[in-house]
């Protein structure tokens, strides 16, 4: 069984990305990253999660591992496009286990179309009864995070059924690079599919399209600029590549449901991970 003090335990310092008293942050194996972005092992309090903790929109997914009661549930959560309170719920568990993926990265594991699954949380067992069950053994028989992280990349690697589009990591990438500031003319000239064909794309591996993506891209891209001190709206706004400061807040508040300044001032209870991209 894992406990909070194997925390401390882990030997691999080069994989940690975050780690703290109640949680850790892990690499996965390097043929992994290009689909998965990190393990994230948390031991939940009411500190840590608040009842008003709160996912961002990301444009990912993940696969979440709730361990309470006596009980082990495994979800699939589709690409995250609304933010949703998750604090109530998992300020109630004894371990939360979740697999980072990066965009389009779960579509190389379950070969589903990531538009059926966006914004949705589903039990892995009804999309594949053996993969579930290798999880939730995993978590079962592993005494250490390092054995827990290990048998993880084991069973991801095996269960990897398709690999990305040379087009789609190029689209992905440039998004990337611009911070969500590149037209689709500009992407269908590069990977040099028609506009058409470049959002059907994107739906089938990422869930949705290529103008969505790079908007959330953009917003992401804010998360970490507004926690920097000293940061005006106005000099955010400029660097993320809005038109004004008016489109900035207009964007962020769609996309997740509160202002810009509303997030500054409460941002502990918001979670985001940069290291998805």
């Amino acid at each position: 069984m894992i406990l909070t003090q194997h925390i401390n335990m882990y030997a691999e310092k080069s994989r940690i990305l975050l780690q703290a008293k109640e949680f850790i942050c892990v690499r996965p194996h390097p043929l992994l990253g290009v689909y998965v972005a990190n393990y994230n092992v948390t031991f939940p309090t009411k500190t840590l999660m608040s009842g008003n903790f709160t996912i961002m929109p990301c444009g990912c997914a993940a696969i979440s591992i709730e361990k309470g009661n006596n009980k082990i549930r495994v979800n699939l959560d589709g690409p995250i496009t609304k933010p949703y309170m998750a604090g109530t719920e998992a300020s109630k568990l004894d371990m939360l286990v979740t697999i980072e993926f990066r965009p389009a990265g779960l579509y190389a594991l379950t070969g589903i179309a990531q538009s059926e699954i966006i914004d949705k949380t589903i039990p892995l067992e009804g999309v594949s009864t053996a993969f579930a069950t290798q999880i939730t053994e995993i978590i079962h028989k592993s005494n250490t995070i390092a054995e827990l992280v290990n048998t993880l990349d084991t069973v991801l690697l095996a269960n990897l059924r398709t690999a990305y589009r040379p087009e789609l990591m190029m689209a992905l990438e440039s998004i990337k690079e611009s911070a969500g500031n590149i037209s689709v003319k500009q992407l269908s000239h590069n990977t040099h599919y028609s506009q058409r064909q470049l959002n059907r794309i994107f739906n089938q591996f990422v869930g949705m399209g290529t103008k969505s993506f790079s908007r959330l891209m953009r917003i992401n891209n804010t998360f970490q600029l507004l926690k920097k001190e000293g940061r005006s709206l106005d000099y955010i706004s400029d660097i993320a590549g809005f038109h004004d400061l008016s489109h900035f807040i207009h964007d962020f508040s769609l996309v997740c449901g509160i202002t810009p300044n509303e997030y500054r001032k409460n941002m502990s209870d918001f979670y985001n991970n940069p290291t998805r991209f």
